[in-house]
């Protein structure tokens, strides 16, 4: 899809939320806008998509669904800050990453395993000094990170991804917190999309009996795990799903994440 397209969907929704560019990046000669859309609330709900060019259903479920999004929002007081297409030029060209070939998503913070010794991603149960916010990374990365970090930290936070590597239709999150908060969603979701249980999924990370993984991998996610956000999920439907099926997915995960959010929190 033509992003130009994409974002005259995104205006569309300019009478339901304030759509804000928070930045811009230039990638083959052309620049392209970065959109944030906000909805006011008294608790406050974050919603990532699009770090990676090759997984559209996320982008466009937010573009598709917003009304309906809002809608549900609004009858729970919960306000929305919603980044959905962090990666245009990828999005636009169906690339993981940008047309630079730079990767947009784990560049948020880095950890201290030892004194000077620095890496992204700890192993499950690896010990750290500390963790700094990381100043480099890809050009998108460090758009929406700048933009992140000048809000409080909300109430609840969700990532939405597709894995492009199972070769089969399924669903499964990468998560912190209570597992009991999204093992409804899951079940729910289980319906549209077989759940990846008690499986590897890469050669680092192993889902358990719900389909969640725990990851301290230096995602939006991770960082708002940091900053005490109690519920924080990174959402996957693999790219084999059907799109309706992966947009009802993340249709239940959404409107979970917003009723977590109204819980109280931030």
């Amino acid at each position: 899809m033509e992003y130009t397209d994409y974002a005259r969907r995104l205006m569309a929704h300019s009478s339901l939320a304030d759509v804000a560019e928070y930045g811009r990046v230039m990638e083959a000669g052309r620049e392209y806008p970065l959109f944030r859309l906000t909805v006011p609330g008294s608790r406050w709900l974050v919603i990532t998509s699009g770090f990676h060019g090759e997984e559209p259903a996320g982008p466009l479920t937010l573009a598709e669904s917003f009304a309906e999004i809002v809608a549900y929002a609004r009858a729970r007081d919960v306000g929305l800050r919603v980044y959905p297409c962090i990666n245009p030029s990828g999005f636009e060209v169906g690339t993981r990453y940008n047309r630079s070939g730079e990767k947009p998503n784990n560049d948020f913070l880095r950890y201290e395993v030892a004194p000077g010794t620095w890496k992204g991603e700890l192993a499950r149960g690896e010990s750290f000094l500390r963790w700094e916010l990381y100043d480099g990374g890809p050009k998108e990365t460090r758009a929406v990170r700048a933009d992140i970090v000048r809000f409080p930290a909300p109430a609840a936070a969700l990532d939405i991804h597709q894995d492009n590597y199972l070769s089969v239709a399924a669903t499964y999150a990468y998560t912190f917190g209570d597992a009991a908060a999204y093992r409804p969603l899951m079940e729910a979701a289980a319906s549209h999309a077989s759940v990846i249980r008690n499986q590897k999924v890469d050669e680092n990370h192993h889902t358990d009996g719900d389909g969640l993984i725990v990851s301290h991998d230096g995602s939006v996610t991770d960082y708002f795990t940091r900053q005490g956000v109690p519920y924080t999920a990174a959402l996957e439907t693999t790219t084999r799903t059907p799109l309706a099926s992966s947009h009802a997915v993340n249709l239940i995960w959404i409107r979970g994440f917003i009723d977590l959010a109204a819980r109280g929190g931030t």
